[in-house]
């Protein structure tokens, strides 16, 4: 009679189990969310003493105040810190996470010149799924162990291997800017972020592709959109879940041009591999193509395929992936806005323009040869007319620090794991250091004049132990194109600095472009 006493023991028991788990679960769930919120008040009240952008929103932070668009959103950047310059710094809350923003010298330097606050935040985990953990991700010993590896590829003697191409590549970009002599205003930028595109194609991965004569635009426009979801997707914390994210059509969009950036480079590196191997296979002293070993170029990626970690083990597959998509994004993107925006200076500033003509006329006459690493060495108000352009227009607008310990800053007290956001564009404006900031003055790059500058007052290229690695990479390449095109071209420009419209996403671009006009120039007078 009672045969059915041992299942209902049964159904209970699972039943019991089954809350016992949803209770345990939600337990679990309540004391990390209690954890949270703990931690979060604790960081808000060690922070409340910093001044801090109004209103503020519990979890939400500052958010509900950012323009969603790139343009906007840096116009508001701008007016924050041309109404704030006299605040020694300034708390954003991004949700949850908090930062103190900073854009004076001496508190630059606090971060920056640090050899423990070298971790990026949370925010470039987003650019994980593109670039890996590679060295413009990487923290600790991953990190160390990279920069100590590729650091020799920038050594003096590649680099004038690397030379020959960018010359190549700016007397092509110059035909290519032959059509235009004495025509109507063009959009200048495209045809300059080809040519940089070439260049770091050939010299990181070995491989022509012709961008200039091909137009490839496909993973140009892929770069453009991932640094604009990207860029929304850091200010946005309902966009920061993986699951989440790739519901919204963004999200979606965002990992498509994943795959084309992905293809990109996977086809490079698997095509140069499989070079390297037939070369190994050709004892004779020749490659395939008939070359003389000699006279093959090496690229970024023929080091890496041959390069070795600290414990003698060769780079994976994946490490050497993101590497190279680390330099192409790095090496290309950065590098096209600061030439476009140098460019746009030179042509408003007609008086400028003059004094370079006259230095690439003392150093070429009417010649025509390329480029030595001796005439780069000489071009020295060249060099200030690079570096004030990227005062004006750092290609990096801002970046960002975790502090691995407390610190002291101006008198505040920053806990660790807060994060600080340094903001170039704000600090080379400071006009204590740089009078009339928003006028373009190379001189103030002559060494009389910039001897006493403070070191942390000018970081276009970040500083300390983790500046950038590609810096001479860049002035060279920079350098090369610009006096390329001078010895060819008088350039001219109706277009104002407010028609401009900065785009600060990943890279400060201009939204509007960079519309000239140029004139064949004459000869120099011997």
């Amino acid at each position: 009679m009672l045969s059915w006493l041992p299942a209902l023991w049964a159904a209970d028991a699972h039943r019991l189990l089954y809350w016992g788990v949803a209770v345990a679960l939600g337990a679990a769930l309540g004391a990390l969310a209690s954890r949270f919120l703990l931690d979060h008040y604790r960081t808000w009240k060690e922070m409340k003493p910093i001044p801090g952008i109004s209103p503020w929103y519990p979890l939400l932070g500052n958010v509900l105040l950012f323009e969603p668009d790139g343009a906007a959103f840096f116009q508001q950047v701008i007016l924050y810190s041309e109404e704030l310059r006299n605040l020694p710094l300034l708390k954003l809350w991004i949700g949850p996470l908090v930062f103190v923003v900073l854009y004076h010298a001496e508190t630059v330097e606090v971060v920056l010149s640090s050899s423990k606050h070298i971790m990026k935040p949370f925010m470039y985990k987003f650019l994980e799924p593109w670039l890996g953990t590679g060295l413009l991700t990487s923290v600790g010993s991953k990190w160390r162990s990279r920069r100590k590896m590729i650091t020799p590829t920038f050594h003096f003697t590649i680099l004038s291997d690397f030379l020959e191409v960018m010359n190549e590549q700016a007397s092509i970009l110059v035909k290519k800017l032959e059509k235009h002599v004495d025509g109507e205003p063009f959009d200048c930028f495209l045809y300059i972020t080809l040519c940089v595109l070439d260049i770091i194609c050939e010299t990181a991965m070995g491989k022509n592709i012709g961008a200039q004569v091909n137009k490839d635009l496909e993973y140009i426009h892929s770069v453009y959109r991932m640094s604009d979801m990207i860029h929304r997707r850091q200010k946005f914390p309902w966009f920061w879940h993986d699951f989440l994210y790739r519901l919204h059509p963004e999200g979606r969009e965002y990992y498509r041009r994943l795959k084309i950036l992905h293809n990109f480079t996977d086809e490079v590196i698997a095509e140069k591999a499989n070079q390297l191997k037939s070369q190994k296979l050709h004892q004779s002293g020749t490659v395939s193509d008939g070359q003389s070993k000699d006279s093959v170029r090496r690229a970024f990626l023929d080091m890496l395929l041959n390069a070795t970690d600290e414990d003698g083990n060769k780079l994976s597959y994946l490490d050497i992936r993101e590497e190279v998509d680390t330099f192409m994004f790095e090496g290309h993107d950065t590098t096209a806005a600061a030439l476009s925006w140098a460019i746009h200076l030179l042509a408003s500033n007609p008086e400028v323009q003059r004094k370079v003509h006259c230095e690439l006329d003392e150093i070429f006459g009417d010649s025509d040869r390329p480029i030595t690493m001796d005439d780069l060495k000489e071009l020295r108000y060249l060099d200030c007319v690079i570096k004030e352009a990227l005062r004006l227009f750092p290609s990096v607008p801002w970046f960002a620090r975790t502090l691995k310990e407390d610190c002291c800053i101006r008198g505040f007290k920053v806990p660790k794991q807060a994060s600080a956001l340094i903001v170039p564009y704000a600090l080379h404006r400071d006009p204590d250091v740089f009078p009339e900031p928003e006028e373009f003055r190379p001189e103030r790059f002559l060494p009389e004049n910039s001897a006493r500058r403070h070191p942390y007052a000018y970081v276009p290229f970040s500083a300390g132990p983790r500046n950038c690695i590609g810096q001479r990479f860049a002035q060279m390449e920079e350098k090369t194109i610009l006096a390329t095109v001078l010895r060819h071209f008088w350039i001219e420009t109706k277009q104002r600095r407010k028609e401009l419209v900065p785009v600060g996403e990943l890279i400060l671009r201009p939204q509007k472009g960079i519309w000239i006009q140029l004139k064949r120039r004459s000869p120099p007078i011997s």
